[in-house]
């Protein structure tokens, strides 16, 4: 079984971007690699129940288990010790990474308040893109009686575009919906 987003991709944007970008070879033509889902807690060294539910939020959103991150040094100012649990992070490849970006799409970016269209200036320099959620609400999955604490994410889109022209241009034709 295909995701509605990957049949899309292969019957309307590898032809589309062979057009724009006159490709010799269809396998030339940039696609996405992963989506890299990451949620910093960092309230988490004062309360651990904070990370248990940012986790298990994050679990329901993209429908894979995470991966809680643990700090690399301690930073006394904010009041974290070497090895301390800050985070979690999922790592979506294939038809999961398909499904959840059709998700992202479709359902949960029109559900922001005043939403206007995504920054184009959050791409890396070579075809990836980086977006910033204010808060886990957006997403259906969410009850929004039992949210503990409201929770920001980072969701990296890894792309095998070479420049940032590919990127935005794949990402355009899979619908993603930049400012204009």
């Amino acid at each position: 079984m295909t995701t509605r987003l990957k049949e899309k991709y292969k019957a309307t944007v590898v032809p589309a971007l062979v057009k724009d970008f006159q490709y010799k070879n269809p396998m030339q033509v940039p696609k996405l690699e992963k989506v890299v889902v990451n949620m910093g807690v960092g309230a988490a060294s004062q309360n651990i129940k904070l990370l248990d539910s940012a986790v298990d939020e994050l679990g329901r959103i993209t429908g894979q288990k995470p991966l809680t991150t643990r700090s690399k040094k301690a930073i006394s100012n904010f009041k974290i010790r070497e090895n301390m649990p800050i985070g979690a992070v999922v790592t979506l490849r294939g038809e999961k990474m398909y499904e959840f970006l059709d998700r992202l799409i479709s359902v949960a970016l029109p559900r922001i308040r005043d939403f206007r269209g995504v920054p184009t200036r959050s791409f890396d320099g070579r075809g990836n893109y980086t977006l910033g959620l204010k808060e886990q609400a957006i997403f259906p999955e969410i009850e929004y009686d039992k949210i503990v604490r409201n929770q920001g994410m980072d969701i990296s889109i890894v792309t095998t575009a070479k420049t940032d022209a590919e990127g935005k241009a794949l990402l355009k034709h899979l619908g993603m919906p930049f400012r204009n």
